[in-house]
């Protein structure tokens, strides 16, 4: 055991409340979700950013000692990569994403460079035990996630943003519904069910008026797969329910077709059986074409809405409208009338009138 200083603490770790001294350890478990420090190898000109655990967000450059934590990535618009096998001090692995994932990097998107190159310094050491000095390996997130968890939602309606794919707009679109919402007087609590850790995104929901947030990464998940997908939502959804809020609003990263447990998520029964309206982002009107269509055929969701880059002018809301028969509406120009049509759809347009302008 010894002590480290380290300069940048990432985001994915904020459930850990660690300083910047640190003690680690060279024996590592070599699984997701342990915490460890690195050293930074390389410099980058693009993608060379770190969320910290304030959300605030940090260049990163060569030298910089860094806390991470193992995970993989499978991601389109981004780097893919897995946990090694083993790990020791002095190996060199990869910084996944600007949340602090640390793996090998199986492949990346030229558009984002190679990922940073880091020297593995040990494994960052928690000492649970009052009055004693024995350090344990720290992990990421509040609580351990029950893969037989249940869902009640108490009754309370649920709205569900699915995407074609990353970046298609679904954050943004989750931001001006939750913002409406709030406008019409609604309680809502929001969270973000799948993807990699990176809170950015809950944290413009809580920007937006959500009253309460959660992210899958607090139940010690840095990447989400199918096999957890399902669970993380039923335990996500029951626990948004509590404190009575008007409705629950939740974000599916990735896409319809990815790797990150969407499709695990949408294929289950009582998960379905509890959205009340779903929102599709996507990125064209081809796209929204299809994703209406898996959304139809393949889950029997009949979407409330699309938005996205697809509806960026008339020409796209009209092919959605005409082709589709569904509504359309843009979150950045009509984020009103986006907002408006959810409340609608969730069944609490007349408990939550618009409220008359005053001069």
């Amino acid at each position: 055991m010894k002590s480290v200083v380290v300069d940048k603490i990432g985001s994915i770790t904020q459930a850990c409340g660690l300083g910047h001294e640190l003690r680690i350890a060279e024996d590592i478990p070599c699984e997701e979700g342990v915490v460890i420090v690195v050293e930074v190898l390389t410099n980058k000109n693009t993608y060379n950013t770190l969320e910290l655990t304030s959300g605030r967000m940090a260049k990163v450059v060569k030298g910089d000692i860094v806390v991470g934590a193992l995970g993989h990535r499978k991601a389109l618009f981004g780097y893919s990569g897995h946990v090694p096998e083993s790990v020791k001090p002095g190996d060199i692995i990869q910084m996944l994403n600007i949340g602090g994932v640390l793996g090998i990097c199986d492949s990346a998107n030229a558009d984002r460079g190679r990922p940073f190159e880091c020297r593995v310094l040990g494994v960052v050491l928690q000492f649970p035990y009052l009055g004693e000095r024995i350090g344990v390996p720290a992990r990421i997130g509040y609580r351990s996630l029950d893969l037989a968890s249940t869902l009640d939602t108490r009754g309370v309606p649920v709205v569900a943003l699915a995407g074609t794919c990353m970046e298609a707009g679904k954050t943004a679109a989750a931001c001006a519904i939750i913002a409406r919402m709030r406008h019409r007087g609604l309680a809502v609590h929001a969270f973000k069910a799948t993807g990699v850790s990176l809170r950015r995104d809950i944290l413009a929901m809580e920007d937006a008026g959500a009253r309460k947030t959660m992210i899958f990464t607090d139940f010690g998940v840095g990447t989400t797969t199918a096999k957890v997908g399902p669970a993380l939502t039923r335990a996500m959804l029951t626990e948004m329910a509590q404190g009575a809020p008007d409705i629950i609003v939740f974000e599916l990263g990735d896409g319809l077709l990815g790797t990150y447990g969407v499709e695990a998520i949408l294929s289950a029964p009582d998960i379905r059986q509890s959205i009340t309206a779903l929102v599709l982002s996507a990125n064209d009107p081809v796209a929204a074409w299809g994703g209406v269509k898996l959304l139809r055929e393949r889950f029997a969701v009949e979407p409330a809405v699309v938005t996205g880059p697809a509806t960026d002018n008339q020409v796209g809301v009209d092919i959605i409208d005409q082709q589709m028969s569904v509504s359309a509406f843009n979150a950045i120009t009509n984020g009103l009338e986006l907002g408006d049509r959810v409340i609608e759809a969730a069944g609490l347009a007349a408990k939550f009138p618009v409220k008359p302008t005053t001069a």
